[in-house]
């Protein structure tokens, strides 16, 4: 069968072989063994659903075995034989562009080269998942290859529940991941209800379609750490030389040495997995490898003498790493951490003392006691950092719930109030009130044609509308312009793409349409040759309530709410965009984080162009107001700005409250 058949087919006629997991890929840790023996047989009997009974009794022992040695059913015999990449967007067999756009982004997301572990179907954060099972993915590329212009595709938690007619004005696919019922959103939560295969983790671009591999992360962590720097160094003074130590060489945290070189200092970057931290050296993000402890000081302490700018990846815990420096007075001038520790105990954190493996095993066998290394583990690393923020260090929380599952082990992380943490977010301290609150966040394309010189084009476009707008740009966000004109600039040389053609910068509600529009317009002409797809992360002003992270800077009592988000994906949703989706997780956790995020074609027409100025400025303003009404200064600026240039914009503004009133009050 060609490539196009087998999409067409879904579930194959004819049950197909066996298949044995590929040890050449990085495989998820097997999961917590939580059903009761009843349950396991609800997730067996969930799992047959999808297929033909006459397959039940041959797939009931095999599913019974998947649950036993993964604690999952992944259904491996059905994943697919042809490569699993994006191809171009003429390759898929569609009747919507639309459909067929969605359809190379799913296939980007489960790209090996992308995806984290691709056989579980996960793309990144040890659990961000695309699809629960194989059969899934096989019904969704189906719908989608079947989807007209007058169809939506609704996507339960990566099932397919079916095509629904609707309009051409609908979004053609709506996503939720993880819509849990609030007091049914513990961890356990999502290992039982994901076992029973009943919902999942989408993290935030996995199960939406919109990973574009770690270039995304690469962009927002130069960006971080470049002002990190510039927050801790004396004026005149430059980052070569000065170390960004972190972890984390996983999914999105591959991006970290990447985005140290960029950002011109010595990066430090301790992975725990071999096969992580092996593939991202191999893919050229990170310089050098070191495997010894020792041979690790020496070589940092030469970096720092010499003042260079290279990336090391230590294969071990970062743990030992901080305790290590502090001995050997090594100064650290920026620290954090990106272990994937929203999933503490399911691989997204690794015990110091234990190895890769001693954990896997230890975390299947004895999850309790697991518990108990992790935050004995904690404790040491949150120790260690005090050490060093003692001699100098800026440490800062990169919101992968570093500090919340610190605090909750009983580490010295507290400030002295004992309410708030001693450390930022950097969304406190960084991007929220130089980023956020003005509008900056990611806005990413992918060039459908999987052609670089289509990339080329979009990236010289995308500059000079840029540097148009910085002409008459007001002076508190002439910065992020120029930084974002700089990544762009430097984009291809950096080598960022992995998998799709695809590339990310921060840009305003303004700097996103304008941008869009003239993407649309070269389109039209046949500057660039088939469509893009415009997105983002939910890493955003606007998609996300994250309280951890990406509204930690709201200080109004709201930072808990959730009514952002949901407003962003239901406003999207009749405002233009091709997809939409919700997610409860993501970044920081299951239960700690709603995100909402969008996907839109542009292909040259009146109706894109149309769509995307809709979409695009409510997708933006809508968190900028909801900042403003929290008193954000920055979006105050903002939100008044956007007014004054948009008559049918009218945003509720607070009135400030003198202080001394407050103060006065007994």
């Amino acid at each position: 069968m060609t490539f196009q058949d087998q999409i067409r087919q879904g579930i194959p006629a004819a049950l197909p072989p066996k298949k044995k997991r590929n040890p050449a890929v990085s495989h998820a840790p097997k999961r917590k063994d939580i059903l009761t023996p009843e349950e396991k047989k609800l997730a067996i009997r969930n799992a047959l659903r999808y297929f033909p009974k006459e397959w039940h009794t041959e797939l009931a022992e095999e599913f019974l075995a998947e649950l036993k040695e993964y604690g999952r059913i992944y259904m491996y015999r059905f994943m697919p034989d042809y490569p699993m990449n994006a191809r171009p967007i003429s390759e898929y067999p569609a009747k919507s562009a639309q459909a067929a756009a969605i359809m190379l982004m799913i296939q980007n997301n489960l790209d090996p080269a992308v995806a984290q572990h691709p056989e579980e179907l996960i793309t990144y954060g040890g659990n961000g998942a695309v699809f629960q099972n194989w059969a899934q993915y096989l019904l969704t590329m189906k719908y989608l290859s079947e989807m007209n212009e007058e169809q939506t595709l609704h996507m339960y938690s990566g099932h397919p529940m079916g095509l629904f007619p609707s309009s051409s004005e609908a979004p053609r696919v709506i996503v939720t991941n993880g819509m849990m019922i609030p007091n049914y959103s513990k961890p356990d939560d999502w290992e039982r209800f994901n076992a029973l295969g009943v919902t999942q983790y989408g993290q935030m671009t996995a199960g939406s379609y919109m990973y574009i591999g770690p270039q995304g992360i690469v962009h927002g962590t130069t960006i971080t750490v470049m002002n990190a720097f510039r927050k801790k160094l004396l004026s005149g003074q430059k980052s070569k030389g000065k170390i960004f130590l972190t972890a984390g060489l996983g999914g999105m945290s591959g991006a970290q040495p990447k985005a140290g070189n960029i950002a011109g200092c010595v990066t430090v970057c301790a992975e725990v997995n071999p096969a992580a931290a092996r593939k991202r050296h191999s893919q050229g993000w990170v310089d050098e490898l070191i495997e010894d402890l020792s041979e690790l000081v020496k070589r940092v302490q030469s970096a720092k003498k010499k003042e260079e700018i290279v990336s090391i990846a230590y294969l071990g815990n970062v743990v030992d790493v901080w305790e290590r420096f502090d001995q050997e007075n090594i100064l650290v001038e920026i620290g954090s951490d990106q272990t994937s520790l929203h999933n503490p105990w399911a691989g997204g954190y690794y015990p110091v003392g234990l190895s890769f493996e001693e954990s896997n095993q230890l975390m299947s066998e004895n999850p309790e006691e697991f518990k108990v290394k992790v935050q004995e583990s904690l404790r040491r690393h949150a120790a260690a950092i005090n050490q060093h923020a003692a001699k100098g260090t800026y440490f800062f929380d990169y919101g992968n719930a570093f500090l919340l599952e610190a605090s909750r082990a009983g580490a010295e992380v507290m400030a002295e109030n004992g309410i708030d943490f001693r450390y930022p977010s950097y969304v406190q301290d960084i991007l929220g009130p130089m980023c956020f609150d003005y509008g900056f966040g990611p806005f990413r394309w992918v060039c459908t044609s999987g052609k670089a010189e289509d990339l080329r084009k979009t990236d010289q476009i995308a500059a000079l509308v840029l540097k148009e707008i910085k002409k008459t740009a007001p002076e508190s966000i002439a910065q992020q312009l120029q930084d974002n004109i700089t990544w762009i600039q430097e984009a291809e040389k950096n080598s960022l793409v992995v998998g799709s053609q695809a590339r990310i910068l921060y840009a305003d509600a303004e700097g996103r349409s304008r941008i869009a529009e003239a993407f649309n317009r070269a389109i039209e002409e046949g500057k660039i040759s088939a469509p893009v797809v415009l997105g983002r992360d939910h890493h955003d002003v606007s998609g996300t309530d994250s309280p951890y992270r990406e509204t930690s800077n709201i200080y109004d009592g709201s930072r808990f709410t959730a009514d952002m988000a949901i407003h962003n994906v239901i406003g999207d949703s009749f405002r233009g965009a091709t997809w939409v989706s919700i997610h409860n997780g993501g970044g920081v956790g299951w239960g700690e984080v709603i995100n909402g995020g969008f996907g839109l074609v542009l292909d040259g027409s009146q109706e894109a162009e149309r769509r995307l100025k809709s979409m695009l400025f409510y997708d933006v303003n809508n968190g900028i107001a909801r900042r403003a009404w929290a008193r954000n200064s920055g979006s105050l600026e903002a939100i008044q700005r956007e007014m004054d240039r948009t008559p049918g914009l009218k945003v509720t503004i607070p009135n400030l409250v003198d202080e001394v009133i407050l103060n006065e009050l007994s």
